[in-house]
């Protein structure tokens, strides 16, 4: 099973807000671009994935939407539009949520009222080793990786510096992808690539 975790920070949690910053200073194309990249393959999706969002640009909680691809039956297309419906529509099913509520979205979709640190807290405590992309981390190619990687990426706002301590007391290895900062959908696809080529040599 591989895991991505995409922190928003930019992204809104209303549905209308959301679609209204496509293309603008909040970059929730980064969304659809990202689940695009780590759940599909040419004509086909990827098994054993699954994808968090964290959306956290609202009044009240973060919106932690979550997609497994074993378990999603109405997948539709994985074009830009299609994917950001998703989210949308997750979005549209957390209005009125208390804090760490979850609620299913469709199938293989849920969306809970859960914060960043808490999301990773929980997958931590469910064996998941963690990895925090650092151009200065391990390389890749050198990581040693279990049956439950999870990766930890950001949008256009870089993690704060302030969190990265208690991410690492958490478990977290930072790893590298190379000297240059890429998209969290580029680091996607390299991740795959590095994984793939454990599996299949």
């Amino acid at each position: 099973m591989r895991t991505f975790v995409l922190r928003a920070r930019a992204a809104p949690t209303d549905s209308q807000a959301l679609w209204a910053s496509v293309g603008g200073d909040a970059h929730t194309e980064i969304l659809a671009h990202t689940l695009m990249n780590a759940l599909f393959v040419a004509q086909s999706h990827r098994p054993d994935v699954v994808v968090y969002l964290v959306l956290e640009s609202t009044r009240d909680f973060s919106r932690t939407i979550r997609f497994d691809i074993n378990a999603m039956h109405e997948i539709g297309g994985f074009d830009e539009r299609s994917l950001l419906t998703k989210v949308a529509k997750a979005l549209d099913v957390s209005r009125g949520m208390a804090k760490e509520e979850t609620r299913p979205v469709e199938s293989g979709v849920t969306v809970q009222t859960l914060s960043f640190e808490r999301l990773v807290q929980t997958l931590a405590q469910d064996d998941h080793q963690l990895f925090l992309m650092d151009r200065k981390g391990t390389p890749i190619g050198e990581q040693v990786f279990a049956d439950k990687p999870c990766f930890l990426l950001t949008d256009h706002i870089p993690m704060p510096k302030k969190v990265i301590p208690g991410l690492e007391r958490m478990g977290a290895k930072k790893i590298s992808l190379g000297p240059t900062m890429l998209f969290a959908s580029q680091c996607v696809v390299l991740i795959h690539h590095a994984l793939d080529q454990r599996s299949h040599p």
